[in-house]
């Protein structure tokens, strides 16, 4: 199966983001592409303004013209959106908090993931505006089961291992990542070490990084750094991108992961 990974800077404006999606999604497809990966936060930046602002459920416009191109084009896409969630008060403040979601669409498939683990570290808390989800989400494509999670949950294996546990052979990470000092270099090491725990492909997705490489490795909060990335169950990396905006590609083997899955047994349980 072949697979994309869309690498661009999304804004703070949800209808100019979808047009965007849309063209970047079509590239992907008239190049064979069946699963189309997009950024955390696709539908708005972060740092651009309230994000309860624009927030959709699944049937609004947002998530319904992805669902209708996806259908249209026969391609599997996931995206970055959020979504109402709660009302909490906090420091004398109503806030509306969101769900930060991966959207899932396309033929027979529309659905979401909630974020689990929020991006509550490095002097930033994403908690303050966005609830936690709490349920794992697989689902099919062409017989083969596909994980979710989203950026900051790289951080944590015990997902990416229940999640293979549930069958995912390949796990999907849109992500923003933040740009700072060793930040790259924990990217690069976190997307291999969750292929290797899971015995996955892994696909992550990011936001490129704003100002692209003139800006690189400066502090940027949570907005991207670019470096998408495909790796294998064996944490190879079939392709990775820069800080520009880019789309990469690679051609995914099931068979890869239940060969390393029996050489590599580290999914089974001890005892």
């Amino acid at each position: 199966m072949k697979v994309a990974a869309v690498q661009f800077v999304s804004g703070g404006e949800i209808d100019a983001n979808l047009s965007r999606a849309k063209e970047l999604i079509s590239t992907a497809a008239g190049e064979g592409a069946k699963l189309i990966v997009l950024p955390e936060a696709t539908a708005q930046s972060f740092a651009s303004g309230r994000l309860d602002s624009q927030a959709q459920e699944l049937d609004g416009d947002f998530a319904s013209q992805l669902q209708a191109h996806a259908e249209s084009l026969g391609v599997t896409v996931v995206a970055g959106m959020f979504r109402p969630a709660d009302t909490v008060d906090k420091d004398g403040k109503t806030i509306n908090r969101v769900y930060n979601t991966a959207l899932i669409t396309g033929p027979g498939v529309h659905l979401g993931y909630n974020k689990i683990h929020t991006y509550d570290a490095f002097n930033y808390r994403e908690s303050d505006t966005v609830k936690p989800g709490n349920e794992l989400v697989t689902f099919e494509l062409d017989g083969i089961t596909i994980g979710v999670a989203v950026c900051y949950d790289v951080r944590f294996p015990e997902q990416f291992k229940a999640l293979a546990r549930q069958g995912a052979e390949v796990i999907v990470v849109p992500t923003s990542w933040a740009d700072g000092p060793e930040k790259l270099e924990q990217w690069r090491l976190l997307s291999a070490t969750r292929a290797l725990d899971s015995t996955s492909f892994v696909i992550c997705s990011g936001q490129a990084r704003p100002g692209g490489l003139a800006k690189a490795g400066e502090p940027s909060g949570p907005t991207g750094i670019g470096h998408s990335v495909i790796v294998s169950p064996t944490a190879e990396r079939l392709a990775e991108a820069g800080y520009e905006e880019e789309i990469i590609y690679a051609e995914l083997d099931p068979e890869l992961v239940a060969k390393t899955r029996k050489t590599l047994p580290v999914l089974e349980a001890l005892g």
